[in-house]
C-alpha cells in the first residue's frame, strides 16, 4: 500500500524489513484447537479486548513513503476483516467438504481425531505457499473452522517474532484449573547455585576459570562466525534426497505432526549430565533424519554426512515466552518485536548401530559449543548492520542464501504447562509453524499441558512420506529412552 509518509508513523525496524521481501516473507501460524464449539462473538470480543486489539503494530498498516520506505500507520481495526469463519468441514486434502455432497467419515474416534488433524494440517499448509496477507488492514488473521474447533493465528513476522506472540497469546488466555490466573509457565531458573557461592571464596580459581571461559568463548566465537559467514556466501550441504533450493518455497507443501511425551524427553536428559530439552530434541532430529535417509536411500551414504540446520535463539536476558508488561516497555531487554539470532547447528548421518544415545551425546557437544560462543548475537548485528548499510535487498539476498545452503529450519518453544482456556473454552492442543522457506523441510516445536508437539512442514514432491518422516523422529525418542533406562 502506497503512500506518503506522515509525521505520526512509525518506521519499521531492520528485522521488520527483511520479513516483508519477496523471497524472505514469513508468516507465522498458530494452530489452536478447543474441547468445545467456537463462539465467534465470544472470539471477536476477547481480541478486541486482548493486546491483539490494542498493541500498535496490531492496529497499524503497512505503508510505503515516496522513496519506498516502509512504514506503520495507526488506523481502526475492523474486527469483522480480521476474523474469518468457515462452517464447511475440510477433507483430508484440506479442500472444503460441499455439504450438499456426501462425505464418509470415521466411526473410531482416534482416527477421526486423526482424520481431523491431516485435514487442518493441510489447510494450513496451503496458506503457507499460497496466501499472503492483504496490506490494506493490519497484518493478522484468525481463521475460525468452526466444524473442527480449530483457530488459526496467522500473523506476520513483521510484526514480531514467535516469543512476542506466543507471549500474546498466554496473556489473553487463562489456566483451566482457574479462570483469574494466567497461565503457568516454566519457573525463572535464577539465582547462583551452591557451588557458584563456594567459588567466591576461592578468587584465584574463580578467576583461572573466568579466564578459560573467556578463551572458550573468544574462540569458538571465531570459528563459528567463519563458519558462518563461508556458509552464507560459498559453502552449501551435500545434495541428498531431502535438500531444498532456490525457488523451493514455492512448491506446494504438506504438514504432518510429530508427537512427543515431555516425561519421555526428560527420562532421556537424565542420561547424560546437564543435558536439556534442546540437545534432546537435536538429538531426535538427527537421529530421525538419518533413520529416513537409510529409508530412501540405503546404503548411499557416507557416515557422518553433515547436514546443517539453522536454529533459532531468543536473544532476551530471560528464556522462554515473556511477561507481557515487559515486552510492551521500549528500554526492556525483553521488548517487543524480532530479538532472535541464528545459529547454524550441524547434525550428522549415522547408520543405525547399537548406541541410540550416540547421536545425542554429539548433538549435546555441539549446542554447547555454540552456547559458550556469540554466534547468535553475531548474526543478529551483523543483519542489522547490512540492513542498514545495504538496504534490505542485500539483506534478503544474504539470508536467502543461508537457507538454500542448509537443509532444514527448526525451532523450539516452551509452553503452558497446565491445561489453559481461551474465551472460557479449554484448549486441547497448540502448534506452530510458518509459511515456507526454500528448504524443504521446516519444523517448530512447542510443549503443552505435558505433550510436545513438532510441526513438520515439507516440500511435498521432495518428501512425500511425511508421515514416515514424522514416525522416524518419534521412534527415535523411544529408542533413546529405552537405552536411558537401560543405562540405570
Amino acid at each position: 500500500m502506497a503512500s506518503p509518509g506522515t509525521f505520526s508513523d512509525e518506521p519499521l525496524s531492520p528485522a521488520g524489513r527483511l520479513f516483508l521481501q519477496p523471497k524472505t516473507e514469513l508468516v507465522m501460524h498458530c494452530i489452536v484447537r478447543t474441547k468445545n464449539p467456537i463462539d465467534i462473538d465470544a472470539a471477536k470480543a476477547t481480541v478486541m479486548a486482548s493486546l491483539m486489539g490494542q498493541h500498535p503494530r496490531f492496529c497499524s498498516l503497512l505503508v510505503r513513503d515516496d522513496n519506498g520506505s516502509e512504514h506503520w500507520r495507526r488506523t481502526q481495526v475492523d474486527i469483522d476483516r480480521h476474523v474469518i469463519v468457515f462452517n464447511n468441514r475440510l477433507d483430508k486434502s484440506g479442500r472444503f467438504i460441499d455439504e450438499t455432497g456426501t462425505q464418509a467419515f470415521s466411526f473410531n474416534e482416534e482416527e477421526e481425531e486423526e482424520e481431523e488433524e491431516m485435514a487442518v494440517n493441510q489447510y494450513v499448509a496451503d496458506l503457507s505457499v499460497s496466501s499472503p496477507l492483504s496490506t490494506d488492514k493490519p497484518l493478522w488473521e484468525l481463521h475460525l473452522l468452526m466444524a473442527h474447533k480449530c483457530v488459526v493465528f496467522r500473523i506476520h513476522h513483521a510484526l514480531g517474532d514467535g516469543i512476542s506472540m506466543m507471549s500474546m497469546l498466554m496473556a489473553t488466555c487463562r489456566r483451566a484449573s482457574d479462570e483469574n490466573a494466567l497461565p503457568l509457565m516454566v519457573p525463572d531458573k535464577t539465582g547462583v547455585s551452591k557451588g557458584k557461592r563456594k567459588r567466591r571464596f576461592w578468587f584465584w580459581f574463580w578467576l583461572l576459570g573466568a579466564l578459560s571461559e573467556f578463551l572458550k568463548m573468544a574462540w569458538f566465537t571465531l570459528v563459528y562466525v567463519m563458519e558462518f559467514s563461508l556458509r552464507v556466501c560459498l559453502v552449501r550441504d551435500r545434495k541428498t534426497v531431502i535438500s531444498g533450493g532456490d525457488g523451493v518455497e514455492l512448491w506446494p507443501r504438506k504438514m504432518v505432526t510429530a508427537k512427543f511425551l515431555l516425561q519421555d524427553m526428560k527420562t532421556v536428559k537424565k542420561a547424560i549430565p546437564n543435558t536439556t530439552i534442546n540437545d534432546v530434541l537435536f538429538g531426535v532430529v538427527s537421529s530421525g533424519l538419518s533413520r529416513y535417509l537409510d529409508h530412501r536411500t540405503p546404503n548411499a551414504l557416507r557416515e557422518g554426512l553433515r547436514m546443517t540446520g539453522v536454529a533459532m535463539v531468543n536473544l532476551r536476558s530471560k528464556p522462554g515466552l515473556q511477561e507481557i508488561s515487559k515486552l510492551m516497555e521500549d528500554n526492556s531487554e525483553a521488548r517487543w518485536g524480532n530479538r532472535f539470532g541464528v545459529i547454524l547447528l550441524p547434525v550428522f548421518y549415522d547408520k543405525a548401530g547399537n548406541d541410540p544415545l550416540k547421536c545425542l551425546k554429539r548433538a549435546k557437544t555441539m549446542v554447547d559449543r555454540k552456547k559458550s560462543s556469540l554466534e547468535a548475537y553475531f548474526s543478529y548485528r551483523i543483519g542489522d548492520l547490512v540492513m542498514k548499510l545495504l538496504g534490505s535487498k542485500y539483506a534478503c539476498l544474504l539470508n536467502y542464501r543461508l537457507l538454500c545452503n542448509t537443509t532444514f529450519t527448526i525451532s523450539n518453544l516452551i509452553g503452558p504447562l497446565e491445561e489453559i482456556t481461551l474465551s472460557g473454552n479449554p484448549i486441547s492442543s497448540i502448534k506452530v509453524t510458518t509459511s515456507s522457506l526454500p528448504q524443504a523441510i521446516t519444523m517448530h516445536m512447542l510443549s503443552y499441558a505435558g505433550r510436545a508437539e513438532m510441526q513438520i512442514l515439507v516440500a511435498k514432491d521432495i518428501i512425500p512420506d511425511p508421515e514416515f518422516l514424522a514416525k522416524c523422529f518419534e521412534d527415535a525418542l523411544l529408542e533413546m529412552k529405552v537405552a536411558a533406562i537401560g543405562g540405570k
